[in-house]
């Protein structure tokens, strides 16, 4: 062991110079005065790395185990020949071999040892990661764990700290990290679908315990979480109530039918159909419906698809059904049940009724077969014909539509639609037929469809149901009407022009009664006295009155003489208001009264009239003769003593159906008569 102690040394310098000791003075080797270094990465030096100390007659040289490309000899110095990086290569070697004519003398080693510095960004191996996390998952639990979400730095010894920002409100109430060094993803409170279905997160990343310290570099990635339903709720029939977002207050049902008849379509329910859906939406598993009690004889049927409940048979009596209604996942995995309450009522079976006389409905000309007629009030609604039953709501289901008269319109339930090419302008009226299916009664109604060019923009309200909407003038009447609907005159006015014409036509009616005033009273009015009067001849027999007629339409011609075998008509009982001024019936023109010839009477007369309504009933009127300055006879129609034959002598008449309150200039309040 002591003699190889004593042999290390002389190995060793031989191994350094190549030459055993004793030929040392004799022979000249290579040499450096420091063979280590050390250089921060990135670093260009410039200046020589070490002088190599070459004897004559030798030359040096960079051997193969130096590292490629780091060192350069230039004369007898060694340079270092590129930026070092410490994460690429952290130890540098140069091997000088010296040699002389060829042969190798000497070997030396010069080592640059890299110095790490904190030049790299810490990198993720991802940009974004996104994951599915159910929504049943454990509070506390890891959703990802580290390894998943480490990044990397390549400089030495950099400690990296983590932090999770959240990019979706409220998130990082549901999530965090571990810890600032460990990046792993923990949950903290339970996951809710419907409240928040996905969460997103940047995660940073830093390699230096703070931001103000330089160097500092940071890296970013994006997390984003979607949260997969569970199913962790039942079924729930619909509208509910929630009381949180696994407890839903359910609907129930309610229905009547009537006793001794079977419906032919689905029963009406309130406050809807039977409907249910799964309470995880996200996972939305069909229902099955089926009728899990309650169900007295076999009476209804729930269709297991759709919910929709019919009779099987009818109800003999009355009585109320309690149904268990059960909606099941059609994984069979959960289900609900709800209560369906059916009362069988006993209905009269009175006839359906519409709640309008007239419907109107516009078309554009030119529409062709299946266009939708539209809702004259509302055009850019359908036309919708609907008849009820008047003691049985819900039996509205069984009530069926058609049009009965018009080849050019059908029904589709409710709605009206074409049947051709609509090519002639104008209205037409079709008949619509309203039948209950149940009890077999009907009901009609009247559609008047505008077929125009454009159709007109709303201007009328709709009318309240069980109202009749007036006919504009010059419109016929749907009583009047063809049953084919033939065309006829559109014309129609607003309130606004009703009451613009009917101000005008007052104005002018007062002016021209002024006039004529005024006209009377120049010609006239010196010859005018009081005197005693004469009784006229009893009146002829017919309309009470008939001088008195509107303004429009009096009669100022003579009238004609009395008939011998005119007979005088009975006074009607007095009313209890008088009535407004009105049209004469069609086809019987208004004669004048005549005073009877006697004592130089004239034989015709012309009427001036007064509107005088008479306490005891009736009216009066003056008369003039045509020879105006002989005499005139004062006429008081429809007085009370008047006897059947009508020759009393205060005049006989019937009071007028168009006559009109009012007083005369002359008349004394409560006087019988008045003389001129």
């Amino acid at each position: 062991m002591g003699s190889w102690a004593l042999l290390w040394p002389p190995l060793l310098l031989t191994g350094l110079l190549g030459r055993p000791p004793g030929t040392v003075a004799q022979v000249q080797y290579c040499s450096v005065n420091k063979s280590f270094f050390e250089v921060e990465e990135n670093t260009n030096v410039t200046e020589p790395l070490v002088d190599i100390h070459v004897p004559e007659g030798q030359e040096v040289t960079l051997g193969p185990l130096s590292t490629p490309f780091a060192f350069r000899i230039q004369g007898n110095q060694l340079f270092l020949n590129v930026s070092p990086d410490y994460e690429e290569n952290s130890l540098l070697e140069a091997q000088l071999l010296c040699q002389s004519g060829g042969t190798p003398v000497t070997q030396l080693r010069v080592f640059v040892s890299v110095l790490d510095v904190n030049d790299n960004a810490p990198e993720f191996p991802f940009t974004t990661k996104e994951i599915r996390v159910e929504e049943d998952t454990k509070v506390n639990s890891t959703v990802i764990p580290e390894t998943e979400l480490q990044a990397k730095d390549k400089d030495k010894d950099d400690i990296l700290f983590y932090t999770l920002q959240e990019a979706t409100a409220g998130a990082s109430d549901y999530f965090s990290l571990v810890g600032v060094n460990h990046p792993a993803l923990r949950l903290d409170r339970p996951l809710d679908f419907y409240e928040r279905p996905n969460m997103a997160f940047r995660l940073l990343v830093r390699d230096t315990p703070e931001e103000n310290v330089e160097p500092s570099h940071t890296a970013t990635a994006t997390l984003v979480l979607n949260v997969v339903p569970a199913d962790l709720r039942p079924p729930w029939f619909l509208p509910c109530t929630f009381s949180d977002g696994y407890v839903c207050i359910q609907a129930q049902y309610h229905g009547a039918v009537p006793t001794g008849h079977t419906l032919p379509s689905p029963l009406v329910l309130h406050p809807g159909p039977i409907y249910a859906e799964d309470g995880d939406r996200g996972i939305n598993q069909a229902i099955i419906y089926s009728i899990f009690s309650g169900n007295v004889n076999g009476t209804f049927v729930i269709h297991r698809d759709s919910g929709n409940l019919t009779m099987a048979r009818s109800v003999p009596r009355a009585m109320t059904f309690l149904l268990l209604v059960k909606g099941q996942q059609a994984d069979l995995a959960r289900y609900s049940v709800t209560q369906v309450t059916v009362e069988a009522v006993a209905a009269a079976g009175s006839p359906p009724r519409f709640p309008q006389s007239l419907y109107r409905g516009t078309v554009a000309l030119g529409a062709g077969a299946g266009v939708v007629v539209k809702d004259a009030a509302a055009p850019s609604q359908p036309l919708r014909v609907q008849a009820r039953d008047p003691e049985f709501s819900d039996l509205n289901s069984a009530i069926t539509y058609r049009i009965t008269n018009h080849s050019h319109f059908r029904m589709e339930g409710e709605v009206v639609l074409t049947t051709t090419t609509l090519t002639q302008a104008g209205a037409f009226y079709a008949e619509v037929e309203a039948k209950n299916t149940v009890t077999s009664g009907t009901a009609t109604t009247v559609i008047e469809i505008q077929v125009s060019e454009q159709e007109p923009p709303s201007t009328a309200q709709t009318p309240e149901p069980g109202t009749s909407q007036p006919m504009p003038p010059g419109r016929n009447t749907p009583s009047s009407a063809m049953p084919g609907g033939g065309p006829s005159e559109d014309k129609r006015f607003s309130v606004v022009d009703m009451a613009a014409l009917g101000g005008v036509l007052g104005a002018l009616l007062l002016l021209a009664l002024l006039g004529l005033t005024v006209l009377v009273h120049k010609h006239y009015g010196s010859r005018l006295k009081c005197c005693s009067g004469k009784a006229p001849e009893p009146q002829p027999s017919g309309y009470d009155n008939q001088a008195f007629l509107p303004d429009d339409e009096a009669n100022w011609a003579p009238a004609p003489s009395p008939t011998s075998d005119a007979k005088p008509a009975e006074a009607p009982p007095t009313p209890a208001e008088p009535a407004p001024p009105g049209p004469a019936p069609p086809g019987s023109a208004p004669e004048a009264p005549a005073a009877a010839v006697a004592g130089g009477s004239p034989a015709a007369v012309r009427s001036i009239l007064t509107k005088e309504r008479r306490p005891e009933g009736g009216y009066k009127a003056v008369w003039f003769g045509e020879d105006i300055g002989a005499e005139a006879d004062v006429v008081v129609l429809n007085t009370p003593t008047l006897d059947v034959d009508g020759a009393s002598d205060s005049g006989s008449g019937d009071e007028g159906e168009g006559a009109g309150p009012g007083r005369g200039p002359h008349d004394e309040p409560g006087g019988d008569d008045s003389y001129i």
